[in-house]
């Protein structure tokens, strides 16, 4: 897919589109975060997006420069600054995991340690009416693997994307690769 067709919900300092890559380096102090336990909002990560309608399936390749607490790239699905889920890879406690932020007025905040590849981590978002569902590419014997089911308002359409932030510094580099939407995968949970 390329650059034409997506948008810029804060557009990072620097950023290029090369063979189906999108490599991004991050402004400082940015996220994605409303209220809980932190007690502050921000709106102010980097989204590289497109809107869809009905359900969908996202998918796209995360490969990034990880050092600071929190540096987080990603998928993210948004109806608005109030409603949205991103899931990705962040940096927490010297590693990184695999996080899911589902925000519904109050942001939750969910962790799982996947195994990573140095060609990164492929990450899949699926919309099912009144459902989001993250899974990942397991490198190890190449299947899907459930992270979360949660959740997310139904409407007509959404926006759906690659999504970073920084929350503490500026230049996170990250490379998104073989960015994907199309039709929504079967409903089947277990097979």
């Amino acid at each position: 897919m390329s650059e034409n067709h997506l948008r810029w919900l804060n557009e990072p300092p620097r950023y290029t589109s090369t063979d189906n890559v999108f490599r991004v380096v991050t402004g400082g102090e940015t996220d994605f975060w409303r209220e809980t336990f932190y007690g502050f909002w921000r709106d102010n990560g980097h989204f590289l997006y497109r809107s869809v309608s009905g359900d969908f399936t996202a998918e796209v390749t995360i490969k990034g420069n990880y050092e600071a607490l929190y540096d987080q790239a990603g998928l993210m699905m948004r109806l608005g600054e109030t409603h949205w889920v991103k899931a990705g890879i962040e940096f927490t406690d010297g590693r990184m995991y695999l996080s899911v932020v589902v925000t519904n007025d109050v942001s939750d905040w969910s962790l799982v340690a996947v195994p990573t590849s140095p060609d990164g981590v492929r990450i899949r978002l699926t919309r099912h009416r009144e459902a989001a569902r993250v899974q990942y590419l397991d490198p190890g014997d190449n299947s899907r693997k459930p992270v979360r089911l949660a959740y997310f308002p139904p409407s007509a359409s959404v926006d759906i994307g690659m999504m970073c932030c920084s929350p503490q510094r500026a230049g996170f580099e990250v490379a998104f690769r073989d960015f994907l939407v199309g039709p929504p995968i079967s409903r089947e949970l277990h097979g």
